[in-house]
């Protein structure tokens, strides 16, 4: 049972997430993204007007809601049972005041390239891909590239 306490190799969790999303699209027919969850959550908490703007059809969305409760209440069970280290968060470096400008001004970016890109990594770098879509192919590229500049901007500081 020691092997289900330990991080899994690419080899494993790779199919098993490959292996998820054609499941997600045969049996509920929706594509799979986290951002578009969050946008949803937000129109549910805003007033009718701003529903209206974004032609949200609340019926239709509401298994996000749920969605993200589950990849919440997944996380805290891993992190508290079924890890066999404490799990950090994030390195020390990082609670101090820098540290916080540099998480808000990442965070900022990757909120303004999830909307310019109409999804986020996971929805087009997992889903995305592997139905063939060229925009996650554009997309993908360009989240990778500009993290990888990001990355050397920040580490110069």
């Amino acid at each position: 049972m020691n092997w289900f306490f330990e991080p899994w190799n690419w080899y494993i969790a790779g199919p098993i997430i490959g292996l998820f999303v054609p499941a997600v699209l045969i049996i509920s027919n929706k594509m799979l993204g986290i951002s578009s969850a969050f946008d949803h959550i937000c129109m549910i908490a805003s007033p009718d007007a701003k529903k209206a703007i974004f032609n949200f059809k609340e019926k239709e969305n509401s298994w996000k809601l749920f969605f993200v409760i589950g990849i919440t209440i997944g996380a805290i069970i891993v992190s508290k049972f079924l890890s066999s280290a404490p799990l950090h968060f994030l390195p020390e470096h990082y609670y101090s005041v820098p540290g916080y400008a540099k998480l808000f001004a990442g965070g900022i970016l990757v909120g303004f390239g999830t909307r310019y890109a109409n999804g986020c990594t996971s929805g087009h770098s997992i889903f995305g891909l592997s139905i063939l879509s060229s925009a996650s192919l554009k997309a993908t590229l360009s989240f990778f590239a500009g993290g990888l500049l990001y990355t050397f901007i920040v580490s110069l500081f």
